[in-house]
């Protein structure tokens, strides 16, 4: 246990030091703040818009973090050797493998949960015709973007600390504070009761998309057992393409009882199922039995995809 614990923090430490990390974090985070101060003229669907565009930021910059994080974690260490070293020591492959899955899903944890503290200040800034943009709440949360890198610049310069993770990691504190001063205040500046505008379903949406970067991260690490960074991406870009319209091309297939299109919806992740932003209007709710039952498919798929991955593992020469 002493050595999965190890390889698992050593995995997320050396994931949050990518400066691609660092800037998918902030760039994600700020580019949702920026969806909901544009006026988009929608006939008063502006809020759905904005709710669906910062969900679809968070599923694309968590499946461009699975991959590259995968491929940083597992192929990179094959091809430079340390793989070798580490499993020289009585290390299993097994547990190697699935403590790098660990460290990588919690490193995904991180940029999702910056991504849903920016959701749910985006569905308080988010306006409609007869509204104005948030300026306030934006200038205090991009401040507070600022003050983090400056805070790892500090860290850096004087106490010779490496800037991407410290910067990472002050960047999810200070957006942290900034969200919560934020709802403490209005548009014009005075004290209202917190949370005041949000939309908290959109904190059990994003759940569900964190559940579906866990996926995209097993079949990332599956994936990166064997092949490199650029041919990973492609498979895993096609698989996510593919899921999202799994129910139009197998789905009536499977039910008119085709095999092979029964053994194709079942293989391939369903992403419909974690995406629920219908959900997301007016008078609807998310119920948490359905968030329940969408975490038992999701600990279903990532259990087999990481026993793939294992079997592929297993005799990869790594000399």
């Amino acid at each position: 246990m002493r050595q999965f614990i190890t390889i698992s923090v050593n995995a997320f430490m050396e994931l949050i030091r990518q400066p691609v990390f660092l800037l998918l974090l902030s760039a994600s985070a700020l580019f949702s703040v920026y969806l909901a101060s544009l006026p988009y003229f929608g006939f008063g669907d502006d809020p759905k818009l904005v709710k669906d565009s910062v969900l679809a930021v968070m599923l694309l910059a968590g499946l461009l973090g699975a991959v590259l994080c995968a491929s940083s974690s597992v192929s990179r260490e094959i091809r430079s050797g340390t793989a070798l070293a580490v499993l020289a020591k009585p290390v299993s492959r097994a547990s190697f493998l699935v403590a790098k899955y660990a460290g990588l899903a919690a490193a995904l944890s991180v940029l999702a949960y910056l991504n849903v503290l920016t959701s749910l200040l985006a569905s308080r800034m988010a306006y409609d015709a007869y509204g104005s943009t948030d300026w306030l709440a934006l200038g205090i949360f991009c401040g507070g973007m600022l003050l983090a890198y400056i805070a790892g610049g500090f860290t850096n310069y004087f106490l010779r600390r490496p800037f991407v993770s410290d910067a990472v990691l002050s960047v999810v504190l200070i957006s942290t504070l900034t969200f919560i001063l934020i709802n403490f205040l209005n548009k014009q500046g005075k004290v209202q009761s917190f949370g005041d505008g949000i939309d908290w379903r959109m904190g059990q949406a994003g759940l569900l998309i964190l559940f579906a970067l866990w996926i995209l991260a097993g079949l990332a690490l599956l994936c990166s057992t064997r092949l490199e960074l650029i041919s990973t991406l492609a498979i895993c870009s096609a698989v996510f393409l593919l899921g999202l319209i799994s129910d139009y091309l197998f789905g009536e297939h499977a039910k008119a009882g085709s095999w092979w299109a029964s053994i194709a919806y079942t293989v391939l992740p369903n992403w419909q199922l974690l995406w629920v932003a219908n959900a997301l209007e007016e008078g609807k709710n998310i119920p948490w039995s359905y968030v329940m039952k969408a975490g038992g498919y999701m600990i279903a798929y990532v259990g087999a995809a990481l026993a793939a991955a294992l079997c592929l593992f297993h005799d990869r020469e790594l000399s």
